[in-house]
């Protein structure tokens, strides 16, 4: 099942991506406009922080990053276009680091595929014919703020969900909840987007969160909470890591100096005070390949071995692709999953997605995984998430 990245022509699960030009959240205006040919970043997660025509339609991108010290994840996004057809060679370089995200090439906005390119050291070479018609550089698939209200709204369409504007970023951003409609007081909490670059975390969420909602049975049970998109401002700015205060959010659930760290413990703080119980958690992430970072089932978590059971059986149903658990309890980091874990005894997970996993070996494996994990938490009685409660 799982090979090597695959996105011609991808389309994503829900709706098909807006073209970043339909959205007027510019941020980053670094160009290089040498007349016939320009190349800009004015489009939202757009990025190349220096540019420099080099000579005979050559130009040098420059990727740096918002601040230091920073996770190795060097983020561009860029557009270009010429009045007349034109060969151009664009190399590009990262200041203090090397790359991490392979260069795609899309004419809309909606369908990618790999551009080729040469490596020469640290430095990326790709050559593209410009014309008149735009197309975009990017990392990753572009996923910018608008694409998640308008998946949202897509979602709706569909079941019976609340879209509500959670707070303000930092930057002043709606931070959108959806909240399944059940009267249960279990609730499965779901995260994504902390970090911006991080599109196949993305890619995974949208599926997951839809075959959940759609399972009537598990939504009669469990309330269902979900901030899908928690650093706005760090997508909109084309960020490599961080929110708009230069903080990484996956690790500020010990401190809550960030307004969107605290949105959301504030939101889950109000649900307990009224009677509901967290008894899950989920965040969604990308990194250089496909893991599962748990908490120990020795550490006292009620049940100790759910999510070993529902890894387990994920497992003996996506094979060849290979379920990587990794247990680990670090109480000092201020990550989500340990926060969780702390304030509510039971169990959350950081589901990664590879950069560079075929997309729809990701849609699948979302599929299978919720499948396999509404199984699991439908038959654990709420008595197995409460017996254990710290007081």
């Amino acid at each position: 099942m799982k090979k090597l990245l695959s996105i011609c022509a991808l389309s994503f699960s829900a709706i098909l991506l807006t073209a970043c030009t339909s959205n007027n959240e510019s941020v980053n205006t670094q160009a290089c406009n040498a007349g016939n040919v320009i190349l800009t970043a004015d489009f939202a997660t757009g990025r190349m922080d220096e540019c420099k025509l080099l000579g005979n339609n050559e130009y040098l991108i420059t990727l740096i990053p918002e601040n230091t010290p920073i996770n190795s994840s060097p983020w561009y996004a860029f557009k270009i276009q010429a009045k007349q057809p034109t060969p151009i060679k664009v190399t590009m370089v990262v200041k203090g680091d090397k790359h991490r995200y392979l260069p795609k090439i899309s004419k809309n906005g909606k369908d990618w595929q790999l551009q080729p390119y040469h490596i020469d050291g640290k430095r990326w070479t790709i050559n593209i014919d410009a014309s008149q018609d735009a197309v975009y550089i990017s990392g990753q698939e572009i996923i910018d703020n608008q694409y998640y209200i308008d998946w949202a709204k897509s979602l709706q369409n569909k079941v019976k969900i609340s879209h509500e504007i959670l707070g303000k970023s930092t930057q002043g951003r709606p931070l959108y909840q959806i909240e399944s409609n059940s009267h249960s007081n279990e609730w499965v909490v779901v995260l994504g987007r902390m970090h911006p670059p991080e599109v196949t975390g993305a890619l995974a969420l949208f599926p997951f969160v839809e075959n959940l909602m759609s399972n009537k049975a598990f939504i009669q049970r469990f309330n269902v909470l979900v901030i899908p998109n928690l650093n706005p401002d760090g997508v909109a700015m084309g960020n490599w890591r961080h929110n708009a205060n230069g903080v990484d959010l996956n690790r500020d659930w010990k401190t809550f100096k960030q307004v969107e760290s605290r949105l959301v413990r504030d939101k889950l703080n109000a649900i307990t005070a009224a009677g509901g119980n967290i008894v899950f958690a989920l965040d969604f992430h990308s990194t250089r390949k496909d893991i599962f970072y748990t908490m120990p089932s020795s550490y006292g978590l009620n049940p100790p071995h759910l999510v070993e059971n529902w890894l387990g059986a994920l497992e003996k149903i996506v094979a060849p692709f290979v379920v990587r658990q990794q247990p680990g309890n670090n109480p000092d980091k201020g990550v989500f999953k340990q926060y969780i874990a702390d304030t509510f005894n039971v169990h959350a997970i950081t589901y990664e997605m590879g950069d560079n996993t075929d997309r729809a070996v990701i849609d699948d494996i979302a599929q299978q995984a919720s499948n396999t994990l509404m199984k699991t938490l439908l038959n654990t009685s709420a008595n197995e998430f409460t017996s254990m409660r710290k007081q």
